[in-house]
């Protein structure tokens, strides 16, 4: 059986961090703070864009940008600890999720699960003039995918450090029996317990002093939780330790 090397990142985790390193570097050597504004007003996710009760005349460029910056948001970060720490979560999880779907199909769920995050938020912040920014929203909807598979056996966590790229091959824990799993629960208990913790007051994981947004935190991770089957070109097979679903 071949083996890979179990630090081994897929290509399009590699293109997506470098997407976003660029897109920073642009920032913080390229830019201007007028020109930055105007970066942060064309591709960051801000709430009263949506508010048709406010008068914005061209404060907010329009048009595109009602669209795009869904996904956009999730490129910008505020620094290079924040961009750091979320390539950090990005790596494993990303990595992980990116082996079992395949580059278009990753993609294509790391913009649906940005784009999740940027709805809840815009739900519970309506009317807010901040700018939302970074990663994370479409890296939790990374982690909640990965808990589909990753506690199965033979997925990746049951792997002991060893590299089998049939580990993310494994059928995924049926959405109507992922809260049966206590590791699942519990996985889903201490991420909810940390991003309620972001709602009450203020850690710092991010690195950054702005406010977490950590509704679109939540927004991403159930996105990625039920619509993991969306994107999973796994054939649907019984579970692996059902001993009549074995081949003969």
């Amino acid at each position: 059986m071949k083996r890979e090397p179990i630090f081994n990142i897929p290509p399009v985790i590699i293109a997506v961090l470098a997407v976003l390193a660029l897109v920073h570097i642009l920032r913080t050597y390229m830019l201007n703070e007028r020109q930055d504004v105007e970066f942060l007003l064309t591709f960051a996710f801000i709430p009263v864009r949506y508010d048709t009760s406010v008068m914005l005349g061209d404060a907010l460029p329009g048009g595109g940008a009602d669209i795009w910056t869904f996904v956009t948001y999730a490129f910008i970060h505020a620094d290079w600890t924040h961009l750091g720490v979320n390539a950090i979560w990005l790596l494993p999880f990303g990595s992980a999720v990116a082996r079992r779907f395949g580059t278009i199909r990753f993609l294509a769920f790391f913009a649906v699960t940005a784009a999740a995050g940027a709805a809840l938020h815009l739900a519970t912040h309506a009317g807010e003039q901040f700018p939302m920014i970074g990663a994370s929203a479409a890296i939790s909807g990374t982690m909640a995918a990965a808990m589909r598979f990753s506690f199965q056996r033979g997925g990746p966590l049951a792997l002991l450090g060893r590299a089998d790229e049939n580990a993310y091959r494994v059928p995924a824990i049926p959405l109507r029996n992922v809260l049966s799993d206590g590791r699942v629960v519990l996985f889903v208990a201490v991420w909810f317990g940390i991003n309620l913790l972001f709602g009450l007051g203020s850690l710092p994981i991010t690195g950054s002093s702005q406010t977490v947004a950590w509704q679109a935190h939540i927004g991403g991770f159930l996105a990625g939780l039920l619509l993991f089957s969306w994107f999973d070109p796994e054939p649907k097979f019984p579970p692996v330790d059902d001993p009549a679903a074995m081949p003969h």
